[in-house]
């Protein structure tokens, strides 16, 4: 996956839910724009749990990402 691409699943309008996969196994949600920020370089992101729990994200270990569909199920993937 490309930064361009997590940039293009970021801006998409009106926001989309969608979970962050990494190399390691790790999944995750990312459920609204303003739970996320990225570094001023792109490369790497900050995302927040709805708990408050932070987790740091270099995008360059993101294999996928899973977009929730406009009804609430999983549908569109980006790889």
């Amino acid at each position: 996956m490309t930064l361009q691409e997590f940039r293009n699943t970021l801006e998409i309008q009106p926001f989309r839910p969608f979970v962050i996969h990494l190399a390691d196994g790790r999944s995750i949600p990312v459920v609204s724009r303003e739970y996320i920020a990225r570094s001023p370089t792109g490369r790497t992101v900050a995302v927040y749990d709805s708990e408050g729990r932070l987790s740091i994200v270099d995008l360059l270990l993101v294999t996928e990402l899973k977009l929730e569909a406009d009804n609430g199920g999983r549908s569109r993937r980006k790889r």
